[in-house]
């Protein structure tokens, strides 16, 4: 089941993100994002199996000066244990749908160089490579 997130599903997102991202991510952090998304410009959608969380995909608007609007995957993970059961499928239909119900027609995503059956995944479902990049960051 495909459902808008709630509040209370922030434990098991977080969960997702520390084990299967790989990120450091923080209860109280998760459970103020999830309160605080701004519905006009994103939303969050999880697949719930047994009462249970074990995915999600983050989508959000991304506009910029030199390209018509987009909705940006800000993240999308299933738990190890129920993938290829169709969940990240199902959760990339609802994001596309939600962009078009924002009246946006194109999806980017990110996905690190070292997530290959990531990549597998995202080609199955039409996505093509469009550029290589390196990631700048930098703490201030």
């Amino acid at each position: 089941m495909i459902r808008n997130v709630k509040i209370s599903d922030y434990k098991d997102i977080t969960k997702i993100c520390k084990n299967d991202l790989g990120y450091d991510a923080d209860e109280l952090l998760v459970k103020s994002r999830i309160e605080n998304l701004d519905s006009n410009r994103e939303a969050v959608f999880v697949a719930v199996c047994d009462e249970k969380t074990v995915g999600f995909v983050h989508c959000e608007i991304y506009n910029t000066l030199y390209f018509e609007s987009l909705v940006n995957i800000q993240g999308l993970a299933v738990s190890a244990e129920y993938r290829r059961k169709g969940f990240g499928r199902e959760l990339m239909y609802s994001a596309e749908e939600w962009a078009k119900q924002k009246g946006i027609s194109k999806i980017r995503l990110n996905s690190g160089l070292s997530r290959k059956d990531a990549h597998t995944f995202y080609r199955n479902l039409g996505y093509g490579d469009e550029k290589q990049q390196i990631r700048f960051f930098k703490s201030i």
